[in-house]
């Protein structure tokens, strides 16, 4: 462990002594050539888009895939950035909006449940609200690989970002919106058909995390969506967004699905305006619907 954490340490001051501006070229430089270099990400990438937007050409979409790499690749050369960001100089980084919906759902004393994607530069936004308001705990899966996981988890934790892992996250999730705390989580990402539940998502049943909606529906906490995108100068707008109505009819599994549609259908609508900022390499469609109806028939036939 000793080892892993000099290595990150190393490896962490190295990118942090690269002026910014040279930063961010190399690694847009780096991510291109991983485009071009990395054919199975590649059509990974190409598969998404075409099946996103049929109605644009294959010009187009390598474009889009192109730049989301340029994208990515900023994004990876920020993440060096966020432990010099303070109140004072936030503006250089974002300009926000849509703060009175966080100050109107706070004023309700049940917590907040935020959620967005890898949309943008999603981590600039735990870091920019424990700045202007107060730490928000983080959902996360654990990175496979130390060194990697021992640089994101010491920069997200510079600005007091509590980090829960996904596992068994329910119950700890709950106590923390009872003490009026803010929880932020990514439902943009494919889940095992078990922990989740079939919206539609640019036309395609996508398997989405039931969590949300099931925590929300549970104590009444209010729903923000929060996006950043980035602007032509660089900087990025911080919305968030009015609370979403979430519809409670008293049929759980109703309402989960229609719940978890309605903040998937959001998350969509951002992606569609700037869908180069998207994480388009994840297989966001890779639980299928025949899984579910090939366990449930096994399981059938063996009762």
């Amino acid at each position: 462990m000793k080892k892993e954490r000099l290595t990150a340490r190393t490896i962490f001051i190295a990118f942090r002594a690269i002026p910014s501006s040279i930063r961010k070229a190399l690694c847009k430089a780096l991510f291109v050539l991983l485009y071009h270099f990395s054919e199975k990400n590649r059509l990974i990438v190409l598969h998404n888009l075409t099946c996103a937007f049929p109605e644009k050409d294959i010009a187009e979409l390598k474009k889009i895939a192109k730049d989301c790499y340029r994208s990515l690749g900023v994004v990876f050369a920020e993440f060096f950035d966020i432990l010099s960001m303070t109140r004072d100089n936030i503006s250089d980084w974002m300009e926000c909006e849509g703060l009175e919906n966080y100050e109107k759902a706070h004023a309700k004393n049940k917590g907040i449940i935020f959620f967005t994607g890898h949309f943008g530069n999603w981590e600039f936004l735990p870091a920019a609200f424990a700045i202007l308001y107060q730490p928000v705990n983080v959902v996360y899966r654990e990175m496979d690989n130390p060194i990697v996981k021992e640089i994101v988890n010491r920069v997200r934790r510079h600005s007091g970002t509590q980090l829960i892992p996904k596992g068994g996250a329910a119950k700890r999730i709950i106590r923390l919106l009872n003490r009026n705390e803010s929880v932020g989580i990514l439902i943009d990402q494919n889940v095992a058909w078990q922990e989740g539940v079939f919206v539609d998502f640019f036309g395609r049943p996508a398997s989405t995390t039931a969590g949300l909606a099931s925590i929300a529906l549970q104590t009444g906490a209010p729903v923000l969506p929060g996006f950043s995108y980035r602007m032509k100068d660089g900087r990025y707008r911080f919305v968030v967004g009015p609370e979403v109505e979430f519809v409670r009819t008293g049929d759980y599994d109703r309402d989960i699905l229609e719940n978890t549609q309605r903040v998937t259908n959001i998350v969509e609508e951002h992606v569609r305006r700037h869908p180069e900022q998207w994480f388009w390499l994840h297989q966001r469609w890779k639980t299928k619907k025949s899984q579910v109806l090939g366990r449930t028939r096994t399981q059938a036939s063996r009762e």
